[in-house]
């Protein structure tokens, strides 16, 4: 009932509200920020693209996101490709507060371990956008989350961890910067699979050639600092919630962009590869987004 009041709150809202891009247009409670609205197009950056459940900007905005992600498994650890279908939804509650529904959607699992498909888990938090500082280009926010036990093992999800994390965005009039730092923590330490203690950072650019594209280059490190209870021996990193070896890192750098054919609407594209040797999941990655603003 609740989640069918606030879409019908959402979907109100976009008979009435003014489509910023940067920041909400729509807001749950109050009014948006009248500042967000006299940012120039120039300035406007691209969410970021790569490790979609992770990867969080400081801007508060109303919008859907839909995904999906071609995930190719290294043959060292059994080859094989994951399908995954997401949506994402955030919500304005204020024009410094956020409802992040980050992470759910479904996974078709073709490995070496054999082919399953199945639910993943569901994770949702609250993000604060403490500092803004529209004609200095300069935002930042801390958000903490919570991923709830309620995705299929067979597809290596059923695993429950604490999120906490903080983001900063800086930009240099067409060229914007961001980066975003997570503590994962686990809630689920008697999981047969385990889920480890992470940290995981991410890095983003783009730079605003026209109205309508934006090419993007982003960074994203893992790395783990508790093993947890774990009987793999390698890292699943954002594809799932197989724990990973203390102290063992991995870094990706995807390279893609935005298109934008109107003012609220923008598809996202990137290709992922890993530029370490970590015993892990990741051979490459190509992720498809659609972005709608409200």
């Amino acid at each position: 009932m609740q989640k069918s009041l606030l879409l019908l709150a959402v979907l109100i809202g976009l008979s009435t509200s003014t489509v910023y891009g940067q920041h909400a247009g729509f807001v749950l409670f109050g009014e948006p920020n009248p500042d967000a609205k006299e940012v120039a197009d120039q300035q406007k950056a691209v969410h970021p693209v790569t490790s979609p459940y992770f990867h969080e900007d400081s801007f508060v905005t109303t919008d859907l996101r839909i995904w999906y992600l071609y995930h190719d498994f290294p043959k060292t650890n059994g080859g094989g490709h994951a399908n995954v279908y997401a949506a994402q939804v955030r919500v304005a509650l204020t024009d410094q507060l956020q409802l992040v529904a980050y992470k759910d959607g479904y996974t078709d699992l073709d490995a070496g371990l054999g082919v399953d498909d199945g639910w993943n888990d569901i994770a949702a938090g609250i993000k604060w956008n403490f500092l803004q500082d529209w004609k200095g280009q300069l935002h930042a926010a801390v958000g903490a989350g919570y991923e709830f036990k309620t995705g299929d093992g067979m597809v290596f999800n059923n695993s429950s961890q604490y999120r906490l994390w903080a983001s900063v965005n800086k930009g240099f009039d067409k060229l914007h910067l961001g980066a975003t730092v997570n503590l994962h923590l686990t809630d689920d330490e008697h999981d047969v699979l385990g889920s480890s203690d992470t940290v995981s950072w991410h890095v983003h650019a783009d730079y605003w050639l026209c109205e309508h594209f934006s090419p993007v280059v982003e960074l994203n490190g893992y790395h783990t600092i508790g093993e947890g209870n774990r009987v793999v021996a390698f890292q699943g990193l954002d594809v799932d919630s197989l724990g990973g070896g203390k102290d063992e890192s991995v870094v990706t750098v995807g390279v893609g962009g935005e298109i934008r054919p109107c003012d609220n609407a923008g598809f996202r594209f990137a290709y992922e590869t890993p530029i370490t040797d970590a015993n892990d999941l990741f051979g490459y990655r190509w992720t498809f987004s659609l972005v709608l603003s409200f």
